[in-house]
């Protein structure tokens, strides 16, 4: 299928077609639609070198995850590809494990000209050492916020999402609520503890425990939670920093021979897929993943677009979905 055919299908000129496969942002949106519409059902693929010798783009995005077996980073990602390619670009998925040598090994793409930009999900300690190898590359950092910095970003208010949870398990009687956090080198992790703590101190609440998952699965998850349900003064409530660790602590708990929530309150954070297929179905913060992505990608392409306009900051809204584990 040539692109002469696609314009002929669409019911516009070559012209522009070309400029939608260039994205370029002075075609009509309805004529965009029509020139979108005949490529994919036509499934005509662009000869992307051709296109890149032309536009000096390679319609490449890197997206470098920390674990996208986690639900969580699988529906962001899914978000950003599935925005990027209604831009006209792909992706390359790097899971770096968060490992600094597997992320300078994907970031190698970029010095080749690659890919045109990145979005990272890493942890923002690893910032420092990202920024020294992206150098001015186009750079957008996805479900974690920063109040301030040179990169672009977007998430959510993870300390208030968390002052929320805690507050409401404390207002239906929960006396010793427990948090399950992961690496504290993820800035989400840190300001969902400072979340959690404050409610502790502002209610007076005397019970506090945290226990760090070494990982987010539902195995860590489990074996976070069988340490507090060992402990002297065992939780009424256990809030947990993701579904996967939620997960595992329902596990534990109905292990453990107790009932969730006549015993032990359970809540999740992100929202995934998982909160509804697991028993009892689970409470947890809805983080609005596909909407991150295709934000992210968004923000990226601007700073491809305009390499010398400012650093944007976007944070979304999350609910509380509450369900039968609370």
């Amino acid at each position: 299928m040539s692109i002469q055919k696609i314009a002929r299908l669409a019911g516009v000129s070559v012209a522009t077609v070309s400029r939608v496969l260039n994205n370029s942002d002075t075609v009509k949106a309805k004529n965009r639609e029509r020139v979108l519409a005949a490529i994919a059902e036509s499934n005509y693929q662009p000869n992307l070198l051709a296109r890149q010798l032309r536009t000096a783009r390679s319609y490449m995005i890197l997206v470098m995850v920390s674990n996208i077996a986690n639900p969580f980073c699988a529906a962001v990602v899914k978000g950003i590809e599935e925005e990027a390619e209604k831009n006209g670009y792909r992706i390359l998925l790097c899971n770096s494990g968060s490992d600094i040598e597997r992320s300078r090994s994907g970031l190698k793409l970029l010095s080749g000209k690659i890919v045109d930009g990145i979005i990272t999900m890493d942890a923002f300690s690893k910032l420092p050492e990202l920024s020294t190898m992206i150098g001015d590359a186009p750079w957008v950092q996805c479900a974690e916020y920063a109040d301030s910095g040179a990169v672009s970003c977007v998430g959510i208010n993870d300390v208030d999402a968390a002052q929320h949870v805690v507050s409401w398990l404390a207002d239906k009687g929960r006396q010793r609520i427990a948090l399950i956090n992961h690496d504290l080198s993820y800035k989400y992790a840190r300001l969902r503890e400072r979340g959690y703590k404050s409610v502790i101190h502002t209610r007076s609440l005397a019970f506090q425990s945290v226990e760090y998952a070494s990982e987010l699965s539902v195995a860590a998850g489990k074996a976070a939670a069988e340490k507090l349900l060992t402990a002297e003064r065992r939780p009424d409530a256990i809030f947990a920093v993701s579904d996967t660790l939620a997960a595992g602590a329902i596990r534990a708990i109905e292990q453990a021979g107790l009932n969730v929530p006549d015993d032990i309150a359970v809540v999740g954070f992100d929202g995934t897929e998982l909160a509804e297929m697991i028993s009892p179905q689970l409470t947890t913060v809805e983080q609005p993943s596909h909407e991150m992505g295709r934000k992210a990608v968004g923000l990226l392409l601007n700073k491809i677009d305009n390499p010398d306009s400012r650093a944007e900051r976007v944070m979304m809204a999350w609910h509380l979905t509450t369900r039968a584990s609370a």
